[in-house]
């Protein structure tokens, strides 16, 4: 992919932090493992995996909670929006950023005698209701050894007839959702990367594929709109919000995992991301999600994303390196 990205926008992305640079080598720069493994290996002791890392509790918590803070008793007008500091969300962050496992050990197993899920005090590695938080817990624990195969089985058990998953089954909702079904994914995937998964949680997971391909990623079945204008608000973090960015390079991912071409159907979410690119090669972060965080791994709203633009690179080298062998 080197040749398809502009040495000058390669160098910018380049001089990041560790977290972001290791993969820039892997997937833009086309540099051998050796060097982008070094560079993964500093995420450890450098940069936004240090500071993180150095903030994790005795109990190998972090911020004294599983999903929220422990001083968080809801949205105020002083403090909006969901925090992002507490160990589902700093987990997510570090293994994002590819940290290795082994600066976690012992881990697991705190968390596992320590963490409680805020919803109804169940133990962490036994998950909870939501299957966002699922997803996330069954991608973590996977990445961390933990046993999380109960946490498989529960979505495959909890798959709607559309073939997605919503948070709020638990309401009554019977219909999937756009943003459960990525970060539903998102796990279910990371599960099989490191442990073969099965094949009833692989069917899952082809099933919301096509839940999502066949709404071509971004449309309504019933109406055929838009389903959302946050399809178009691209930020890092991604969080747990759906944009056409962020379901594109889920798709990359999993089809590199399974060996296929990109499905054709992805054109349209992936010409989203084409337009949102600027005339360098840049995109700009559209927006910051309230609530409190640990420090900011990325620019202010406005300005060009480091991060945004890694993905967004990557998205089109994946799709248009695809497109020109055809």
């Amino acid at each position: 992919m080197t040749g398809m990205v502009e040495p000058a926008l390669l160098d910018w992305l380049l001089d990041t932090d560790p977290a972001l640079r290791w993969q820039v080598e892997r997937d833009l720069a086309g540099a051998p493992e050796e060097v982008w493994s070094a560079t993964r290996a500093r995420v450890a002791t450098e940069g936004f995996g240090a500071r993180l890392l150095a903030l994790q509790d005795d109990d190998g918590q972090w911020a004294g909670g599983a999903f929220f803070p422990q001083d968080f008793h809801g949205e105020t007008p002083e403090e909006p929006g969901q925090p992002w500091t507490a160990t589902t969300w700093s987990l997510n962050a570090l293994r994002e950023w590819g940290l290795d496992p082994a600066a976690l050990a012992g881990t697991a197993e705190k968390l596992a005698e320590h963490s409680r899920w805020e919803y109804d005090g169940s133990a962490y590695w036994g998950g909870e209701v939501d299957c966002c938080i699922n997803g996330w817990t069954l991608a973590n624990g996977a990445w961390l050894g933990a046993d999380v195969s109960g946490i498989a089985r529960w979505f495959v058990e909890h798959q709607t007839d559309e073939g997605g998953w919503n948070c709020e089954w638990e309401n009554g909702s019977v219909r999937s959702s756009f943003h459960s079904t990525l970060n539903a994914l998102k796990g279910v995937l990371a599960y099989e990367a490191a442990t073969g998964g099965d094949d009833e949680l692989r069917a899952a997971r082809h099933a919301a594929e096509e839940y999502l391909l066949s709404r071509r990623l971004l449309h309504r079945a019933t109406t055929g709109e838009v389903v959302g204008p946050w399809t178009t608000w691209f930020a890092y973090p991604f969080r747990s919000v759906y944009t056409a960015l962020n379901a594109t390079d889920w798709f990359r991912s999993a089809a590199l995992h399974d060996a296929v071409p990109p499905d054709p159907r992805i054109a349209e979410a992936v010409g989203v991301v084409r337009g949102a690119r600027q005339a360098d090669g840049r995109w700009l972060q559209g927006r910051r999600y309230p609530g409190r965080v640990w420090f900011d791994v990325d620019v202010p709203p406005g300005e060009p994303s480091p991060w945004l633009t890694f993905y967004g690179t990557r998205v089109l080298a994946w799709w248009d390196e695809a497109a020109a062998r055809d």
